[in-house]
């Protein structure tokens, strides 16, 4: 009977949603709960011995064929708490959505954006059923804008979709519909070097390390300090292709769009950008797609003249020479030469791909899905592109919990071709998250099969990488209650 007892005390200090105390009366065979407990643990003395005494590991024993999944009508979200990391490869807070049931969903925000565009969310959130994904997405989606904005919107998606899996139990791909394929291919940036031998060394560790996809950044900062390359570029700091900070007198070069630098490339500075590709192909060879991004800040005739150099490389395609929402420009490019133009990181929704789209701008598509609208979005906007007859690649740049969330997407769109991976030379990476391993294999993922996204945190280990200053999963009571009336019509 001290074993009894025992047991006894464990349930009432560990109770489950669906555990014992949630069995009915009598079950199929007619033994009710005590008999239950009494012929689990008292029908020999085995379990006494092979468990010496140890009630958790008993408990865990007996109880293996009962049903422990959540009960997803009755999931409801009671926090939102986040914790940036840094150096994965940048800034990405990680987003954590807990629920009355105990079940936990993570998400990120997108690379070098605020967490407060997700904990905004969170009086809009609390008490609301997880699995209503996109009931809540469009009640959300009204606070994201382009770019590192929809950020917030994005995250809390990608935790929507992990808590509904894990609630019934169901990898992600399969709530957006099934799956395509079972591993998802990679393509991988690759640092230049200081020279062709150098970067010759680091195109054969990515071989080594089996990508079948490359990616390179070329443009005209490389042109700076080479004479009669450039025109117009000296009242400009070509070489500050993202920082907001350091205006000059004819203004900020990052911030600037980029038919208004007005600066321009000549003949022998084009020449000198094809030799670079030339040499780069050569050492990558023609086997290997090998896409390119990273241009600069110059009108859409300059773009043309640097595509229509490129032709001869059979490039995978072009990636934003010119801002996305600028379609007519796109299509002047596509229409003029004969290599794939791309883009479309920065966009949020599938309205704007749509334009993109349907204006034939693009030979394909890019969506980045902590921007573009989490994975049921990204998917729409694939399939609407699939069904026009553009491809589509994905952009990512975060930490390992996002890439999941863009492995599932990919998994379950039918024109996807290849997701970028910006992290391969960071240290630790692959450890930040737990339930997989190897995570990338061969330059492709393998598509999990476990509930959610298929992973979890490694908390030990992320740590290591909390932004200096960050709190870890902090309490968030401040951002609980809601301030505004958020009806989009009257």
């Amino acid at each position: 009977m001290k074993k009894v007892q025992h047991l006894l005390e464990w349930l009432k200090k560990h109770p489950a949603p669906s555990s014992l105390s949630s069995l009915p009366a009598a079950s199929p065979s007619g033994v009710d709960r005590r008999n239950f407990l009494r012929n689990s643990t008292l029908g020999g003395l085995s379990l006494g011995l092979l468990f010496d005494g140890k009630h958790e590991q008993e408990m865990e024993f007996i109880t293996q064929k009962v049903k422990r999944d959540s009960k997803p009508s009755e999931l409801k979200i009671t926090d939102l708490r986040v914790a940036v990391l840094q150096g994965v490869p940048f800034s990405s807070p990680i987003i954590r959505i807990d629920t009355n049931q105990g079940l936990v969903g993570w998400g990120e925000v997108r690379d070098g954006a605020s967490p407060n565009y997700a904990l905004m969310l969170k009086s809009r959130l609390l008490g609301k059923n997880p699995c209503s994904v996109e009931k809540i997405f469009k009640e959300i989606r009204q606070f994201a804008g382009h770019s590192r904005a929809a950020g917030g919107v994005c995250g809390v998606e990608m935790a929507l979709w992990d808590l509904a899996g894990k609630a019934y139990n169901v990898p992600a791909y399969q709530l957006l519909g099934g799956k395509y394929r079972d591993h998802v291919r990679l393509y991988a940036d690759t640092p230049e070097g200081k020279d062709y031998t150098d970067f010759a060394k680091n195109m054969e560790q990515r071989r080594k390390q089996g990508y079948t996809w490359l990616k390179m950044d070329f443009g005209i900062q490389m042109l700076v300090g080479e004479p009669g390359t450039l025109v117009g570029a000296n009242g400009w700091n070509v070489r500050n292709q993202w920082s907001d900070n350091g205006a000059q007198k004819l203004g900020n070069y990052a911030m600037t769009k980029h038919p208004f630098t007005r600066i321009q490339v000549t003949s022998k500075g084009i020449d000198k950008l094809a030799q670079h590709v030339s040499k780069v192909r050569e050492i990558v060879g023609y086997d290997t797609p090998l896409c390119a991004d990273h241009f600069g800040h110059f009108d859409v005739n300059t773009a043309i003249q640097i595509g229509k150099a490129m032709d001869p490389f059979r490039l995978a395609w072009l990636e934003d020479l010119v801002p996305w929402f600028y379609h007519d420009q796109w299509k002047q490019i596509s229409d003029a030469i004969d290599t794939p133009t791309l883009t479309g990181e920065d966009i949020f929704g599938k309205t704007e791909f749509i334009k993109l789209i349907d204006s034939k701008a693009v030979d394909m598509i890019h969506p980045d899905l902590a921007s573009s609208g989490g994975l049921l979005e990204t998917k729409k906007i694939g399939d609407y592109a699939e069904e026009k007859g553009i491809p589509m690649a994905m952009h990512f740049a975060g930490s390992p919990i996002c890439m999941m969330a863009n492995v599932h997407c990919a998994a379950a769109t039918e024109n996807f071709v290849a997701l970028e991976h910006h992290g391969v030379d960071v240290e630790g990476w692959e450890d930040l998250i737990t339930g997989m391993k190897p995570i990338v294999e061969n330059g492709f993922v393998k598509v999990p099969e476990k509930p959610g996204l298929g992973v979890e945190l490694n908390e030990e280990v992320a740590k290591k990488f909390l932004k200096k200053g960050a709190t870890w999963f902090a309490p968030t009571d401040a951002w609980n209650t809601r301030d505004s009336a958020d009806r989009e019509w009257s």
